[in-house]
């Protein structure tokens, strides 16, 4: 049996440009979390997915039959086992962090060489935020989520405020693009200008593109935005296509008394290096 950690992600900035064949470019920085889910993956009579509280077909079963299709032809079953500790349909990078950890695990069941980057070819066909979580790390994203540039963060505290109800990052990007929300120019150059950055420094540039149209679908973002302020946050955004939202703290004392005061926040932090 092979274990990986599968760490959450967080759009401190998502610029989003306009679509382009269905997809929409972006320069963002994403930040890595140490809220995390576990993937164990095993030997099994047939492939599966054991994800407790998760429905449908699992991305992380996509990922094992596109890296036994294109990779590893013979891969024998596996059962793919996720204990779930991301919020799901957050806007935290949950099922594409599963998949990214099932691509390793899978890799290193089977004994095989598969570098970073022949995994990253394979991520992409999965979805837009797998590539960046083959090898999890704080990264300025930019492309369409395949162009990675790992940077270093201070391992600052925040607090998370999902929503159970979720959004379909479908739904919010049509939104988007209903009314015209995205920009005709990224800028990626200031984000890489952050490394080493702070609580301070973040807090200051926090902005996504895609807030106003997860406002749009689910009001109440507005309310979690305001109670993170009112608990003492340095700066507030939307992870995302939503509706996690989150603030930044100075120190982890002012991040944990804030996610007491507020009705299903989770503490939490950047990694460290």
């Amino acid at each position: 049996m092979i274990a990986e950690v599968a760490p959450a992600k967080l759009n401190l900035v998502l610029q989003v440009g306009p679509p382009d064949g269905g997809m929409h470019p972006i320069a963002s920085l994403f930040a890595s979390l140490e809220l995390a889910d576990l993937v164990e993956v095993e030997e099994a009579d047939e492939d599966r997915v054991v994800c407790p509280g998760v429905d449908g077909e699992n991305l992380a079963a996509l990922a094992v039959r596109e890296l036994r299709e294109r990779r590893l032809p013979d891969l024998p079953p596996l059962e793919v086992r996720i204990d779930k500790r991301i919020p799901v349909a957050a806007g935290l990078g949950g099922g594409s962090a599963d998949a990214a950890a099932a691509l390793r695990a899978a890799g290193r069941l089977a004994g095989a060489q598969v570098g970073a980057g022949e995994l990253r070819e394979l991520a992409a066909g999965l979805g837009s935020d797998v590539p960046s979580q083959v090898e999890p790390a704080h990264a300025v994203v930019t492309g369409t989520g395949e162009v990675i540039e790992p940077i270093e963060l201070a391992p600052v505290d925040l607090v998370l405020v999902p929503d159970e109800r979720g959004l379909s990052a479908g739904a919010v990007y049509a939104e988007l693009d209903r009314a015209g929300g995205w920009r005709e120019r990224l800028d990626p150059g200031p984000l890489r200008a952050l490394a080493g950055a702070g609580a301070e420094q973040l807090a200051g540039i926090l902005e996504n593109d895609l807030e106003p149209a997860a406002r749009a679908l689910l009001p109440d973002i507005a309310g979690a935005l305001d109670a993170l302020r009112r608990a003492g946050a340095l700066g507030v955004g939307v992870s995302g296509s939503g509706p996690t939202c989150f603030g930044l703290f100075r120190g982890a004392d002012a991040a944990r008394a804030a996610a007491e005061a507020i009705p299903g926040a989770l503490p939490t932090r950047l990694r460290a290096a």
